[in-house]
This record gives structure tokens, C-alpha cells and sequence, in this order.
């Protein structure tokens, strides 16, 4: 609200329900804004934001109490709760939202809201701009200028605070779990849905969700980059690629392994794995505060391009090979992203065309990889059906870098120790 001034209002709705299918809604999640602003999870609600505002600053227009419709679908906070729970100063019924906000809005010069997000609710900001324009005549004022929310509301979520680190270590610790287990279940003649439930276990029982469709790719599904079909089963010999991550309190984790399925790297997988693994290490090194954000990626390239070019992936001169982005035909993502209530989280990667600056508090993924298909060409042979990836979440130091996800091991022989272990 002070970033916004006295002349501004905020408006933000929550996230709708969604159907999954006839008369069953998926599991609902409260919009990133909305949950960041207000810890408040129910649907049907909108928060208002009045800085300077005598009567009330904060406002949260949500659904009345209601014993029959609660004894069907779980309690609601409503309006007592809304100000006695959540903190808002004052609280209204949504469905008297037509009627009372448009006289603040009347108030105020500047309207900060994200359009195209909710196209339903889009429609009726406009509609109580409207109206009040259409009072002009009789001295009513009509806000002048729609500012984008995010412009401001994003710039602080790429911050976090000690509390929400605190919850993405939570989210972190969960996801270690389900991965360690996922490690030592897995046996060849298993499927990938199988190792995903062991998984999803130890989310369950950490009290956390998943932050994403868990990526669970086995031999040559672990080439495709957001594979999710995890029904495939898997073989002796081939390597197994999870990409799962547990979210607590909004908060995401994001972490992926790649391990052998019986339980030893081949020795053209261990050459791949640990090419994968110095470059992930030098990335992490990069993540300092003042560098920008593309040193990370930088440094695993030039990692990664050496290291194809020493096991004849790739042909010629390094620097010219980066130069001319020959590397991507086997990396051909970026090497991490913001991470934070949204697993891709909000915050600007450049500022005025530069890349952006670390700071202390950005939280971001670093996750370099290789992707080699089958009969990819000028490869040999024993490189193909080879996906690997390494995930960690590291947080911006003042000093330096913390990995949050530090305590899953990586390193090959501790994978092979830990799952020999489990037989």
C-alpha cells in the first residue's frame, strides 16, 4: 500500500473452481496474489486494498456463514472470521461487493489490477467504472488511470521473507523425502506410476501437496522434457529422471534426480551423469549476490559443451560451438527459474534489457541437463536414450548461496550406495 500512495486502490479476486468433469471440481488452489496478500484460501472472495483509507484499508469481500452449505462442503471463515483470523480490517458478503465498492472506487484516482487473468471479473471492474462515469454529471469522480498490479505486487513476491523460507525449507524437506524413497523402491519390471506413489507418500504424510504434475521418465521418456504420463515400465539398464517438488503453504519445492533403475550407472551413463553434475555444481557457484542472472546458465554451458565435446557428442572448438548454440541440440532448456508460491514464480529476469542482479532473498532453481535421443546423429551409440537432469533450489545469500534441497544426495556413488542399501 505505500508503494501504491493515498490516490490508489487495489483490487484482487481469488482464484475461481474449475471442473475436472460432470458435478466434480478439482482440488481447488487459491490465486498467488491473493494468497500472498491475504493467507486466505476460499473461493468466491475478493480483496480490496485502500491505502489511507479511515474506515478501513484492508477489505475482504467473502461468503457468509452457512450451516447447510458448510455441512456439505467444509466451514467458511465469513465475515467475523475474515476480520478476527485473517487480519482485514473490515469484511462484507460478496454478494454485496456490486454495491459497495463502487463508491470507494469513486474515491480514488488510480486502480491497480491485473486484467486478463479472470475475464468474468475483468467485465465487471469495468462495469463499475462505468457506472461511475455515467454519474459524472452529478460530481461523481471516475478513477483515471488502470496500473498493472503485478508491476508492484510481483517485485515484493521475488523477495522472500524469513517465514516463507521457512515454509519452501518444509516444501524442500518433503520433497528430499519422497525422493529418497522413490530411490530406494525402484526395482526393474516396476512402473513409473509406482515410484511416483512412494513419492506422493511422503508428501501425504509431510502435510504437503505437489507443486506440479510430477515428471517420472524412465529410459527414453526421460529425453522429454515435461513427460507426464508415467505409465511406462522400467527396464534394467536405463536410467530413471523424477522431477517432483512438494508445495507447503503455497510454497513449491522443485527438485529433480536421475538415478539408474537396478541400482548401478553403466559406464557411458556415469560419464554423462557426472558431466551433468560438474556443470550443476559450477552453476551453483555462479548464483552469488551481484552476479546476474545468467551466469548460472553460462557456466553450465561452458561446462557441458566441454564435456560433449571430450566424449565426441559434439564436434569443434568450444567457445565457437556456444557461440553458434550447437549445445542446445541436447540442452535446450534454460538452467533454472524463480521459484517461490508459483513453481515458475513471478519477477522480472531482466531489468531495462540487462540481465537482472542477484539480491539476497531471490530463491531460483538451478538444473542443468542432457537430452540424447535415440539415433541422434554424430552421437554414439551408447549415449542414446540417455536423459539426465539435476535439480537443486538455492536461495540468495548476503554472503553467498544456500541450497535449500542440499541434504538429497547427488553424487553417484552416494545414489548407488543408498539404493544398494534398500535391497
Amino acid at each position: 500500500m505505500r508503494m501504491m500512495g493515498h490516490d490508489a486502490i487495489a483490487i484482487i479476486p481469488a482464484s475461481t473452481i474449475k471442473m475436472r468433469n460432470r458435478d466434480v471440481e478439482f482440488d481447488y488452489r487459491q490465486d498467488s496474489d491473493f494468497m500472498y496478500l491475504t493467507g486466505f484460501h476460499e473461493p468466491e472472495s475478493v480483496v480490496v486494498l485502500v491505502p489511507g483509507r479511515e474506515q478501513a484499508q484492508f477489505i475482504l469481500f467473502c461468503r457468509e456463514r452457512d450451516m447447510e452449505m458448510e455441512t456439505w462442503n467444509g466451514r467458511r471463515a465469513g465475515q467475523k472470521g475474515a476480520r478476527e483470523v485473517y487480519g482485514a480490517d473490515d469484511a462484507f458478503p460478496i454478494g454485496d461487493i456490486d454495491e459497495i465498492l463502487p463508491g470507494i472506487l469513486e474515491q480514488r484516482e488510480r486502480v491497480f489490477y491485473t486484467m486478463g487473468v479472470n475475464a468474468e471479473f475483468d467485465h465487471r471492474v469495468i462495469g463499475w467504472v462505468n457506472r461511475i462515469r455515467e454519474k459524472g454529471r452529478g460530481g461523481a469522480h471516475t478513477p483515471h488511470e488502470f496500473i498493472a498490479l503485478e508491476h508492484v505486487l510481483h517485485e515484493l513476491r521475488l523477495f522472500k521473507s524469513g517465514v516463507e523460507i521457512n515454509y519452501m525449507k518444509k516444501a524442500a524437506k518433503a520433497a528430499i523425502a519422497g525422493h529418497r524413497r522413490a530411490m530406494q523402491s525402484c526395482r526393474p519390471g516396476m512402473y513409473e506410476y509406482q515410484v511416483e506413489a512412494e513419492l506422493l507418500y511422503e508428501f501425504s504424510k509431510a502435510g504437503c501437496e505437489t507443486a506440479y504434475p510430477s515428471i517420472v521418465g524412465g529410459g527414453e521418456n526421460g529425453c522429454i522434457l515435461h513427460y507426464t504420463d508415467n505409465n511406462s515400465v522400467l527396464n534394467d539398464g536405463d536410467l530413471l529422471l523424477i522431477d517432483a517438488g512438494a508445495e507447503y503453504h503455497g510454497y513449491a519445492s522443485d527438485i529433480t534426480r536421475t538415478f539408474p533403475v537396478n541400482g548401478e550407472f553403466s559406464e557411458p551413463q556415469l560419464e554423462l551423469y557426472n558431466l551433468v553434475l560438474a556443470a550443476q555444481l559450477a552453476a551453483i557457484d555462479a548464483v552469488q549476490p551481484g552476479n546476474h542472472w545468467n551466469d548460472p546458465h553460462e557456466a553450465a554451458v561452458k561446462v557441458l559443451t566441454k564435456g560433449m565435446v571430450k566424449l565426441g557428442i559434439l564436434k569443434g572448438r568450444p567457445a565457437q560451438l556456444i557461440k553458434d548454440g550447437e549445445y542446445r541440440r541436447f540442452y535446450m532448456h534454460r538452467t533454472g527459474h524463480w521459484l517461490g508460491l508459483d513453481v515458475h514464480d513471478v519477477g522480472d529476469y531482466k531489468i531495462e534489457e540487462q540481465w537482472r542482479l542477484f539480491e539476497p532473498g531471490m530463491v531460483l532453481t538451478v538444473e542443468p541437463g542432457l537430452y540424447i535421443p535415440s539415433k541422434s546423429k554424430g552421437v554414439p551409440k551408447r549415449y542414446w536414450d540417455t536423459g539426465i537432469r539435476i535439480e537443486d533450489d538455492v536461495r540468495v545469500t548476503r554472503n553467498g548461496n544456500e541450497v535449500l534441497t542440499q541434504a538429497l544426495i547427488k553424487e553417484a556413488d552416494d545414489i548407488e550406495q543408498w539404493m544398494s542399501a534398500a535391497q
